[in-house]
């Protein structure tokens, strides 16, 4: 008789949470290739390799899997923006260079997976009273994880100035608009005629006095 080995308390909570990040990444590689209409749980499913009943154990509705998987992207990426850019910046003093690049690699965010995802979500939102009531505390909660590494990011010189608020609200709500064309646009983001707007606002209200 073969001995069975016991399963610990610890490898099961591992097991679980492979289980789950399998699902979130699945959950967002549809959503961005079939948009939200198309990524029902049963794509999601095939995508994951997984049984109904593990999918449905971790996620019962649809809607919640779907913002989970926006919000577990868009959190991964802050982690990676914010070791990049540290990297990036580690030896450029903090001045208009700086900002400038700063503001460079905060719009490269706008191109990206998280970024087009969320776009899914907040679309089918507007109709759907359900997905709306799952997704708007997840936004504000996101929402105040992108202020406090943006912050990091900038440094305490910037942030410590009296405008810094300002700007940083203004180059997010207007980066998140000029993205949007490039959903349908096929042009280097990197040439947009934004930069050099929003890196003048930033001169201005940092440093002209």
């Amino acid at each position: 008789m073969v001995r069975s080995e016991t399963i610990s308390p610890r490898s099961r909570r591992e097991r679980t949470a492979d289980s789950r990040a399998l699902i979130l990444d699945a959950a967002v590689d549809c959503l961005i290739e079939h948009g939200y209409a198309g990524t029902s749980t049963v794509v999601i499913q095939a995508k994951a390799g997984i049984s109904r009943g593990r999918l449905l154990h971790h996620f019962p509705s649809r809607d919640e899997l779907l913002v989970a998987a926006a919000q577990h992207l868009a959190g991964t990426r802050l982690a990676q923006l914010e070791e990049r850019v540290t990297r990036l910046l580690a030896n450029e003093p903090e001045g208009r260079r700086r900002v400038d690049r700063c503001i460079e690699l905060l719009w490269a965010t706008f191109q990206e997976p998280h970024f087009w995802a969320a776009m899914e979500l907040w679309n089918a939102a507007r109709t759907n009273p359900a997905l709306s009531a799952v997704l708007r505390p997840e936004e504000r909660e996101l929402r105040t994880a992108i202020r406090s590494v943006t912050d990091r990011i900038w440094g305490p010189v910037v942030t410590a100035h009296p405008r810094y608020h300002e700007l940083r609200e203004l180059l997010f709500t207007s980066m998140r608009g000029a993205a949007m064309p490039y959903a349908f646009e096929d042009r280097p983001a990197a040439t947009d005629p934004h930069l050099e707007l929003w890196k003048t606002t930033a001169h201005r209200l940092l440093f002209d006095e």
